[in-house]
Formats: C-alpha cells, sequence, structure tokens
C-alpha cells in the first residue's frame, strides 16, 4: 500500500504542476525570446546539486540501493553543473548548444533513476527526508524540460507566441 500513496502522490504532483505550469509559468514564457525564456527554467534546474542528499547517511536510509542513489545524485550534480554552464553562455550560440546537452542529459537521468529506482526494488521509506524531491521536486523538473524543449524548437529571437502564429 505504501508504494500506491507513493506512485499517487507523484501523480497528483504533475497535474497541480501542469496546472501551475498552464496557468502562471508558460503564458509568461511563451512571450520572451528564446534565451529569456529559457533562463529560468535553468535557474531552476541549477538546484539539482540537492540531488547529492541521496548520498548521505541519515538523510536516506542505509538500506537505499546504492546503484540508485549513486546514479541519482551524480546525475543531478551534473545537471546543475550543465544548467549553470547553460546559464552563462546564452545567450550565445554556444549558450543554447549547452542548453540541449542539458536538457537532453538532465531528463534522461530523471528517466534513468525511475527506471534504477523500480529495477533496485526502491521503497519509497528508504528515500527518507529524500521522499519530497520524487513526489514534488521531479515532476516540475521534467515538465519545465517539456518547456524548455519546446523553447529550444523555436526560432531564436521569436517568441514561442509569434513562432505559433507563424506556422499557422
Amino acid at each position: 500500500m505504501p508504494q500506491l500513496w507513493f506512485f499517487m502522490s507523484i501523480a497528483f504532483s504533475f497535474v497541480a504542476w501542469g496546472m501551475v505550469t498552464a496557468q502562471y509559468i508558460w503564458p509568461e514564457l511563451r512571450l520572451q525570446k528564446r534565451a529569456d525564456a529559457l533562463r529560468p527554467l535553468l535557474m531552476l534546474h541549477s538546484f539539482r546539486f540537492i540531488g547529492l542528499a541521496f548520498l548521505v547517511p541519515g538523510v536516506v536510509s542505509p538500506d537505499v540501493p546504492s546503484a540508485f542513489a549513486h546514479s541519482a545524485a551524480y546525475g543531478d550534480i551534473i545537471a546543475a553543473i550543465l544548467a549553470e554552464l547553460a546559464l552563462i553562455s546564452l545567450p550565445g550560440g554556444a549558450g543554447v548548444v549547452v542548453t540541449w546537452i542539458f536538457s537532453l542529459w538532465g531528463s534522461a537521468d530523471i528517466v534513468n533513476a525511475f527506471h534504477l529506482a523500480n529495477r533496485a526494488g526502491l521503497l519509497p521509506g528508504q528515500l527518507g527526508a529524500t521522499y519530497f524531491l520524487p513526489t514534488l521536486v521531479v515532476p516540475l523538473l521534467l515538465i519545465t524540460h517539456g518547456l524548455g524543449f519546446r523553447i529550444l524548437l523555436q526560432h531564436q529571437n521569436v517568441p514561442a507566441a509569434q513562432e505559433s502564429r507563424r506556422l499557422e
């Protein structure tokens, strides 16, 4: 039964963050040029260093599968570094390239963490204080990755709102 509550928490988080994104985040970002729209998303992801908490004894259970903990922690710190490098290099072409690398790495890292957790039989109670990461933070990160890909695919200096009108 704890697994059910865990997955329900994740599902509700996706719904809640989806509503926040649709109502507040996307309406603002779609009006901005690509580099300006990417900055707040990259700033959010620069906090992914918090994934290092999976390696802190007492924060997670000593029984947390080490393959999951190490992959999630190191994958997150790499994502945070890539997000910060992208922030530093925007709005230039190098910034766009680094943002693509970050976006591909960061989203793959999250999918991989879910896969490893499932394969290792991770139980919600083993997450300890990091329980909030997959139930609150990860859904937001995945949604913002989706927004990031949408923004990256638009023309450089054309806001997404104008891009949509050009395609019609």
